[in-house]
């Protein structure tokens, strides 16, 4: 079996009674910060919160009543452990999903919420590969891959149908890559429709094995990406092949620029995303221009971020925006230093959060004192205005931002 228009609209007959057709919503916040036209598909609504939910049932729906009765097993980092989970005890079917040791408590929690047994093993998906099939062959259990089969793919690709459904005249999808089953489906499915339409590639810079293989370059395995859902170190040759005839580029994108990006979609659009759409809008802002005067779209792929990164993503965001700030005076060891400094930051605008006065440590004079304020400021120009005032008033004050 190939990956075909034919069989992508065939898969989604099958499917869509069972999957939720999600919005494709414009980011007006993003779009005005960003000077272009973007239209977000919030995948992150779909059944266990990941497009993933397509293709596992795609393929559940094409096994034999003793297939069935045996079981599946699969191999994922999540996201796809999520659907295959879900699905199939949806269906009743037992199904055991292989997850890489490390993997977010969450994404690992809820798989078993769904009715999974999971075994943890190995440091990433490939990894883990061998022994799933190990399982799978000594089991007699049929193995879901999570990118690497057509009908899968198949699965995946109603994702475009929906997109061209709603929005016909999108120029450019952009698509975040991991082994490469969402993007060849979602293209082979909207070249069908739009010939024209371009499909552009998102991968994190630690984790680009498509591009590698697009442009003919080493690739770059470089640890932990907040992007672990497409972190795949060996992509499908059959996807390769499809990306190469259909696909005008893959771009990449830093973890800090991941980070911001997942940021950005929250404080801007108030969506939980995890790090694999973070990578689309990630190189969507690296590439402004090339999206000028275009109707820009972008898979949402998952919302399977772990809470506790998450708020720390948060705070790091706000840490950067300069909407928290921690400021370090030196001030003579008197009365009242405290009281002064917090009026003025009160009559500025800005909240305390936190005090810390300190006089024990060897860093200052003995007749001076540290003291670190961290305050809430409405973005990066106030905090400048008010240690502009501070110093005015004679402070000495250093900023961990560097105003």
């Amino acid at each position: 079996m190939t990956l075909t228009p034919a069989l992508i609209h065939q898969t989604y007959a099958a499917i869509r009674d069972a999957t939720i057709r999600t919005p494709t919503i414009q980011a007006a916040r993003l779009s005005l910060q960003l000077g272009i036209d973007l239209h977000l598909k919030l995948e992150n609504l779909q059944h266990t919160n990941a497009f993933k939910a397509r293709g596992a049932l795609a393929k559940l729906l094409t096994l034999t009543e003793a297939q069935k009765k045996a079981g599946v097993i699969a191999c994922s980092a999540g996201n796809h452990a999520q659907g295959v989970a879900y699905h199939a005890t949806r269906l009743g079917i037992a199904s055991t999903i292989v997850m890489p040791e490390g993997t977010p408590f969450n994404k690992l929690k809820r798989t078993e919420d769904f009715g999974a047994t999971v075994i943890q093993h190995g440091v990433g998906f490939d990894d883990s590969v061998q022994l799933t099939l190990d399982l799978a062959a000594r089991d007699g259990l049929t193995f879901i891959h999570p990118f690497d089969d057509p009908v899968v793919a198949a699965g995946q690709g109603s994702v475009a149908l929906e997109m061209l459904e709603d929005l016909p005249d999108l120029d450019v999808i952009v698509v975040p890559v991991g082994g490469g089953g969402l993007i060849a489906g979602m293209a082979v499915a909207a070249k069908s429709v739009k010939p024209d339409v371009l499909i552009i590639g998102a991968q994190a810079a630690i984790f680009d094995a498509v591009k590698a293989q697009f442009d003919g370059t080493a690739t770059h395995f470089a640890g932990a990406t907040l992007a672990e859902g497409i972190a795949v170190k060996a992509p499908s040759a059959a996807n390769i092949a499809t990306i190469k005839q259909h696909v005008t580029r893959i771009d990449t994108a830093t973890e800090a620029e991941i980070e911001d990006a997942v940021f950005d979609l929250l404080s801007a659009e108030k969506l939980v995303a995890e790090g694999a759409p973070g990578a689309g809008l990630a190189v969507i802002k690296n590439n402004l221009d090339a999206y000028k005067g275009k109707k820009v779209g972008l898979v949402i792929c998952g919302g399977n971020i772990d809470s506790r990164l998450l708020s720390t993503l948060i705070l790091r965001g706000l840490v950067r925006d300069g909407r928290i700030t921690r400021l370090t005076f030196e001030i003579d060891d008197t009365p009242g230093q405290l009281a002064t400094i917090s009026r003025i930051i009160s009559e500025a605008g800005a909240n305390v959060v936190e005090v810390i006065h300190q006089r024990m440590m060897q860093s200052v004079s003995l007749k001076q004192a540290e003291l670190d304020v961290v305050i809430e400021a409405r973005d990066m120009g106030h905090v400048r205005g008010i240690v502009e005032t501070l110093r005015g008033q004679g402070f000495s004050v250093k900023t961990d931002s560097g105003v």
